[in-house]
This record gives C-alpha cells, structure tokens and sequence, in this order.
C-alpha cells in the first residue's frame, strides 16, 4: 500500500513539476514548449488560468476529426461565447481608459489655465502665443500651411511635420475642432501653443494606437501661410520620385 503511495506521489510530482531544460533536449521537445508558451499567454492576454487537464486533453485530441469530448457545435458555441467576452472586456478596458484620461485631461486644464499667457475660450479650448505674426487671420474656409508637433499631456510626442518633412496643408474646416477653432485666433507669422480637449479633438473614440480615447492634446504651431501658391510645375516636378524605367 505505502509502495503505491509513493508511486501515485512520484507520478504527481512529475505531473506537476516543471521540465528542467536540460530535458528539453529535440526539435520536437522545443516546438512543443513553444506551443505551451504561446498558449499560456494567449490565455492571460484574453483573462483566462491555463487548466492543464483540458489543454492536454485537447491537445491530444487535437487530430481526431470525430469523437472529441465536445463537439463541434460546442465549440462553436465556446468559440462565440469566448469572442463575446472578449469584446466585452476590451469595451470595459476602454471605459475605464477614457474616463481615466477624462480626469487627468479635466485637471491638466485647470492647472493650466491659471498659468500667465494661458487664454481658455467659451469652448474650453485653450492657447498662449508664443510669438505673435503681423499676418490676417484665418477663416474657417480657408486653407492653411502650418508647422506643427501634437503631445499627450505627458510629453508623448504622437506627430511633426518636422518628422515629415515639411509644412503640411490642408483646409481648416477639415480637421478637429480644436485646430479649426484655434487657427482662427491667430496672425499670419504667429507661432502658438493650442491645448485641446478630448471633446475638441477625437473624443472616446482616440485614434491609432498614442491617442487614447478621452486624450486631451498639446500642439505647438505655427501658422505659415493662409491659402498658400501651389507649387510650380518645375518645383512639383523636382519633388517626386523619378519614374521607373519600363523593362
């Protein structure tokens, strides 16, 4: 009796133990580890504990096309029971996330609209020059040409038209809210500072993978020209890429 015992204790310790890495020694042993490694973290990433028991299981019953313990309108019930979940706990994440951003975004303009220079509009956007143009202003039909680097309230640069390569332009009443509105509070030649609201700029939504929904944004900008000359022909010409030779 204590012999089969020991024998049941032993066989659980191997069970339960983890391989040593010597042991992981073939091809084969390492092509396995691998698909327990990936497993396992796809199972956190989706909220999940590994059971061992029903991953060997289905492991093994992984090539029988009949005779699996569940099946196949089961697990095609598990497969859209798991997505739903999913889904779910990624719309709870992103509330969570949104109202997180809301309320740094929220005490960020606080603080900042008592600064010396900061003006915060009926709208709630807020602005500072930090050097004043001589130009016009701009109207909402307008198109302008700008210099401009966007930040999270943490310094998180998230795009520049210095990275790109040059001014960019585009029509002001094509863009968040907060640039069309505060475009149009500045000279020609001016270089500003705009401090956008979530609800001015992309709102619970975000955009991309910086911009979290609810962010509040930073942009440093400096409005060059309002509807500015297309290029010329010659200029155009010198800025695109040569035309492949046909083989």
């Amino acid at each position: 009796m204590k012999k089969k015992l020991l024998l049941s204790a032993l066989a659980c310790s191997l069970v339960t133990s983890p391989l040593a890495f010597a042991e992981i020694d073939t091809l084969d042993k390492k092509a396995s580890y691998l698909t327990g490694l990936e497993a396992g973290s796809r199972l956190q990433a989706l909220g999940y504990t590994l059971d061992l028991e029903a991953f060997r299981l289905g492991m093994e019953e992984s090539s029988l096309k009949s005779n699996r313990t569940l099946s196949d309108d089961e697990l095609r019930a598990a497969v859209a029971e798991i997505q739903q979940l999913f889904q779910q706990r990624q719309q709870e994440a992103q509330l969570a996330q949104a109202n997180a951003n809301k309320e740094k975004g929220e005490m960020f303009l606080v603080e900042n609209g008592k600064k010396e220079g900061i003006v915060t509009t009926e709208s709630g956007l807020q602005y500072e020059i930090l050097s004043k143009g001589t130009g016009p202003m701009p109207k909402e039909t307008d198109t302008v040409q700008v210099h401009y680097r966007g930040t999270l309230i943490d310094g998180t640069e998230f795009d520049s038209s210095y990275s790109h390569g040059g001014p960019a332009t585009f029509p002001l009443n094509g863009v968040i809210k907060g640039w069309t509105e505060g475009l149009q509070l500045v000279n020609e030649g001016t270089k500003a500072k705009l401090y956008i609201p979530a609800d001015l700029a992309y709102g619970p939504s975000g955009m991309g993978p910086v911009i979290g929904p609810n962010s509040t944004l930073v942009f440093e900008v400096e409005l060059l020209a309002i509807n500015p000359e297309p290029p010329a022909a010659e200029e155009q010409a010198a800025t695109e890429p040569e035309a492949k030779t046909q083989p």
